[in-house]
């Protein structure tokens, strides 16, 4: 049931390869609405390919926001998204619609839905140094481990020996973890219905490889190689997007060309395992398999508990 004086969004989540796309966009055309990217890759210019950037065509008319904002070297991180999508919110809110966030970044959604508030400081210094000596002691590897245990997302886009990076994605999610929330009873900031894709682990693994297989089909390696040769640094936190960060290793001769796809769908295929893994810490979310549906009928049927969920609101037909 809609809870009142809140603004009220839709959220589409879910593994790499789930669907959300598509089904945002089914959604979004039967409530008149626009979509705002809850993808931390969509938000570069020239990263098209390796993070499944929904074209122009794909995207079928709906308006969609957070796509292509930012330079291919710029730094973007969570407390980035919160404001930009909060005011997008309120932008679409003011106008009469009803926002959709799509996306599977689990960090960006978890923070704009539960109201986190983010310290601005400059980090605490003797957490850091603590970091600092774990690494020494016990090696890199040990420290990326933990911040894979607490920011699985972050985690897939940093190496191991992106020590600097991965040391600071630690403060900020241990601040993150220790900040409350504005919503001290546990609510969440928005009135929101949270829609999670899932399926058969061996069929969503099939739905990566063969979108992976579409990636190296369509250009993944030129397109990485068009982005060095045109100076976007190997080191830009963009690069270390998945796809992105092994096709760097395959042009810089780290990676046998041949082995570059099978080295994208593993990486692939155990980062949508981090992903689940997040999203069990947001117990709202309402799931729905995939594989239990066929040709139209999970759009309908997502379509169908929005509008009971939304009393009121107007489907289109």
């Amino acid at each position: 049931m809609s809870l009142p004086d809140k603004k009220k969004i839709i959220v589409v989540l879910g593994p790499t390869a789930s669907g959300k796309t598509a089904l945002s966009i089914a959604i979004a055309k039967a409530f008149h609405t626009e979509i705002i990217s809850g993808d931390s890759m969509l938000v570069y210019r020239g990263f098209d390919i390796g993070s499944a950037k929904p074209s122009m065509a794909e995207r079928e008319g709906i308006v969609h926001y957070l796509i292509d904002i930012l330079s291919p070297d710029a730094s973007f991180n969570v407390t980035d998204f919160q404001r930009l999508a909060a005011e997008k919110i309120d932008d679409i809110s003011d106008r009469g619609m009803l926002p959709i966030i799509a996306g599977g970044t689990g960090l960006y959604l978890k923070a704009l839905l539960e109201g986190y508030e983010f310290n601005d400081e400059g980090g605490d210094k003797a957490y850091r140094a603590k970091l600092i000596k774990l690494g020494e002691e016990k090696g890199k590897a040990y420290v990326h481990g933990l911040l894979e245990k607490v920011d699985p997302q972050t985690a897939a886009r940093l190496h191991v020996n992106d020590f600097r990076r991965v040391v600071r994605a630690l403060e900020v999610a241990r601040n993150g973890e220790h900040i409350s929330s504005k919503r001290i009873d546990g609510a969440l900031a928005y009135d929101a219905f949270v829609i999670g894709l899932n399926c058969d682990r061996q069929l969503l693994y099939k739905r990566i490889n063969e979108r992976v297989d579409r990636m190296i089909d369509a250009g993944l390696y030129e397109e990485v190689l068009g982005l060095i040769e045109s100076g976007v640094p190997c080191a830009a936190q963009a690069m270390k997007g998945i796809g992105y960060r092994e096709t760097v290793d395959c042009i810089l001769g780290w990676l046998p060309l041949e082995s570059l796809p099978e080295a994208i769908k593993l990486s692939t295929r155990h980062f949508a395992k981090r992903q689940l893994t997040w999203y069990r810490k947001m117990p709202y979310i309402h799931w729905y398999n995939i594989d239990e549906y066929d040709g139209d009928m999970l759009k309908e049927r997502v379509i169908t508990d929005i509008g009971r969920y939304f009393d009121g609101i107007k489907i289109s037909n």
